[in-house]
């Protein structure tokens, strides 16, 4: 037994491969797959059409609605005074006016005027030639005709209830640009046998907030055709017991009060003075 053992020790064990011959070995293997990989074909893709980059959309300017002074400090507006020129005169002819009162001057201010036609802003724009900024309700810029009209003389687009923070702040942007203002407060049309309709909330709140004068005027009848309309300015109103003050909804409503007040007071006033002739 010892013999067989010490033979069997006495066998050459079988070479492990050295560590020269295992790199040479892999760098064989590798070879042939990478020959084998580059060897098999490809399937071309086709090629990605190339986009053509989009071009982007310029953001359009926001034309701004206020009016530079001229070297006289007067905003004026070149197409009102147009109209002014050529439609005045052949509506006076159909429908004549007459102001009583003394028109304002030259500066900001804001018309109060009560609403009974379409044509009741002739009388407003008839007592200046300085530019004058509109009110009108947002139906008439969505009007083909009416739209480009109201763009054209710069007009201020806002919600018939009053409730507009945009008509607002246009408000005052071009009245502390020393503009004028014209605004119907009734809100639309008065085709009611009252005097006046309840103001809608606005005119008031501009005014103090912009410190600027409110003119009232009065149509004091409904115009008609060849019957001559009497238009009745009163003194400007200065709300300035409302400045510098935290207001409530009720000092709004009460300032607004205030202002139809005054202008229903000039229709009585006026309708005295009528009846004193009379007689």
């Amino acid at each position: 037994m010892e013999e067989k053992e010490v033979a069997v020790a006495e066998q050459p064990a079988a070479e492990q491969p050295t560590a020269e011959q295992t790199a040479a070995n892999s760098a064989k293997t590798d070879g042939k797959t990478e020959q084998s990989v580059t060897t098999q074909p490809t399937a071309e893709k086709p090629a990605a059409k190339e986009e053509k980059p989009k071009k982007k959309e310029k953001p359009k300017k926001k034309e701004d609605i206020t009016v530079p002074a001229n070297k006289n400090g007067e905003h004026i507006m070149p197409f009102l005074n147009f109209l002014r020129i050529l439609f005045i005169p052949f509506f006076w002819l159909l429908m004549p006016f007459k102001f009583y009162g003394n028109k304002f001057g030259k500066g900001a201010c804001i018309y109060v005027c009560n609403h009974y036609t379409l044509f009741d802003c002739v009388y407003v724009a008839a007592t200046t030639w300085e530019g004058i900024h509109i009110m009108a309700k947002k139906e008439n810029f969505e009007s083909p005709f009416l739209g480009w009209f109201a763009t054209r003389i710069k007009a201020i687009r806002a919600n018939r209830d009053g409730n507009d923070a945009r008509a607002v702040m246009d408000s005052i942007k071009c009245l502390r640009n020393g503009e004028k203002l014209c605004i119907f407060p009734e809100g639309t049309r008065n085709k009611t046998d009252a005097e006046i309709l309840p103001f809608h909330h606005g005119a008031a709140a501009i005014a103090i907030m912009s410190k600027k004068p409110i003119v009232p005027m009065m149509i004091y009848e409904r115009p008609k055709m060849f019957k001559c309309t009497h238009v009745l300015i009163g003194e400007p109103i200065e709300l300035t017991e409302y400045y510098g003050r935290k207001l409530t909804a009720e000092d709004y409503e009460a300032a607004d009060n205030k202002i139809r007040d005054i202008m229903l007071k000039m229709r009585e006033d006026h309708r005295i003075m009528l009846e004193s002739k009379k007689k």
